[in-house]
């Protein structure tokens, strides 16, 4: 019974997770637009995009996804930071690829969506709040 509680938690969490994670990519992507449309280089755009997600991203994780009893430690802040940065360098370097072969800025932002989410969930699943 206690496995399937478990694994049920375990599924919630992610939905949880992937809920956040669209708010977060919902802000990060009109920031991109406006910033791309604005004459920003398409890794300046992903990188601000990107930062402006971040921290919605923090905002809604720490209240609905992760089990934080405590409030975050200083450590879990750190770390959410530091995965942010490896998600963030997976869509600069995807988004300045596919632009630099042609495709256009928001089609290659898109593009770098799964990537970056599913290294950067697992890393914060598995690393930074796996005891939470």
């Amino acid at each position: 019974m206690a496995q399937h509680i478990g694994a049920l938690f375990a599924r919630l969490m992610f939905a949880r997770y992937l809920l956040a994670s669209v708010c977060a990519l919902s802000s990060d992507f009109a920031t991109f637009l406006i910033l791309d449309h604005g004459g920003a280089a398409p890794m300046i755009a992903a990188l601000g995009g990107y930062l402006v997600g971040l921290v919605v991203h923090w905002v809604i994780s720490i209240r609905f996804v992760f089990d934080l009893a405590h409030g975050p430690t200083h450590a879990q802040r750190i770390g959410f930071v530091v995965s942010a940065a490896v998600g963030m360098g997976i869509t600069m370097a995807l988004v300045g690829a596919l632009s630099a072969i042609g495709l256009a800025p928001p089609i290659a932002k898109l593009l770098s969506v799964p990537a970056s989410f599913l290294t950067v969930y697992a890393i914060r699943k598995y690393g930074i709040f796996g005891k939470a």
